[in-house]
């Protein structure tokens, strides 16, 4: 008689396979996702070169006919390498998960293998599109944070450039809000420094909102916003535009591997950075370190498995070696309160 290996055969997964589908599960993570800030572009090394070159503008002079043109000045030319960080998450799938049990919503499917490994597929894709998120949002901020807390990039210091911020001051009811907003926005355009952009977005916590909208100098502006938003049944804590700023509320956290839960914004604070840009913001992922990735393009998030040797159980590994990158970290604003 056969014994049959349920790990074995038509169920077994390479990497391609496995790659391919942790990477058409939905990703349900993320606020930046969403806006696709921080588009993906794929490297071929785990260290990515940042190279930057400042154009120069000058006024040119009038010169008589024939004469010599004023000679052309190149901006310096600056190069940075950041090593791509490695997000590794090992799982197992025991033959227990599915022999014998019964489909969920089904009266005598049985559970197979596929459904299984699907379920854990999709539970670390899930832990991957949060802390992905978590690490673009620290790029928001011009500090890339590991998930305990610890520092991986100061992309001030980097960039050797100072962190920009603007006291809202809310506890004054004399405080000029408009002209708080036009100082964010006279920052970012400072910095852009030749790039383009179509708006400015600010995400801000549920304290800083309340704070806003609530203030003498915004609060009618707020009235007239919410009565049009609740005729197109839209939430206006989704995009809320004033001084030339669209405020949005931002609720993110996350609980880290000793239970603390991180707020991705602080209280009373915001964020406020340049949409539209053409390669402010990034997402650069490196391939994965198997030996059948060598040299690849990265992609975003990679899985294979291995059988154990007495074929009792199927390791699962999955990883992403990705860094958001904002290259030009003087365009980001912090906004606060200190009443």
């Amino acid at each position: 008689m056969e014994i049959l290996n349920p790990f074995e055969a038509d169920n077994a997964f390479n990497v391609a396979d496995l790659t391919q589908a942790i990477q058409i599960l939905p990703n349900n993570y993320g606020r930046c996702r969403e806006l696709n800030l921080f588009p993906g572009r794929g490297i071929t090394q785990r260290t990515v070169i940042i190279e930057e070159e400042n154009g120069v503008l000058n006024l040119l002079p009038t010169r008589p006919d024939g004469a010599p043109g004023t000679q052309n000045r190149m901006g310096k030319r600056k190069v940075r390498s950041f090593v791509v960080p490695h997000i590794p998450l090992d799982d197992i799938i025991r033959p227990d998960e599915f022999a014998g049990v019964r489909e969920f919503g089904t009266q005598n499917q049985t559970r197979t293998l596929q459904t299984v490994m699907n379920n854990h597929l999709q539970t670390g894709r899930n832990k991957f599109g949060i802390t992905i998120e978590h690490m673009r949002m620290g790029a928001l901020k011009g500090h890339i944070l590991d998930a305990d807390g610890t520092e991986l990039f100061d992309l001030y210091t980097e960039f050797g450039v100072s962190e920009n911020s603007v006291d809202f001051d809310f506890g004054a009811t004399t405080t000029n809000i408009a002209a708080k907003c036009r100082a964010v926005l006279r920052l970012i355009e400072a910095n852009l420094k030749g790039e383009t952009m179509t708006g400015v977005r600010c995400f801000v916590d549920a304290t800083f909102f309340d704070a806003l909208i609530g203030h003498p100098k915004v609060e009618q502006f707020y009235v007239n916003w919410q009565a049009a938003a609740s005729i197109s049944g839209s939430d206006p804590r989704k995009g809320f535009t004033f001084g030339g700023i669209t405020f949005e509320e931002y609720v993110g956290s996350a609980t880290d591997m000793d239970g603390n839960t991180r707020l991705f914004i602080a209280s009373k604070t915001g964020h406020a950075f340049p949409m539209g840009t053409m390669n402010t913001f990034s997402t650069i992922y490196a391939p994965a370190s198997f030996l059948e990735t060598v040299n690849t393009i990265g992609q975003e998030i990679y899985a294979k498995q291995a059988i154990e040797k007495f074929g009792r159980w199927i390791d699962v590994h999955m990883q992403s070696n990705a860094l958001p990158m904002c290259a030009r970290p003087g365009v980001l604003v912090r906004v606060y309160s200190s009443t």
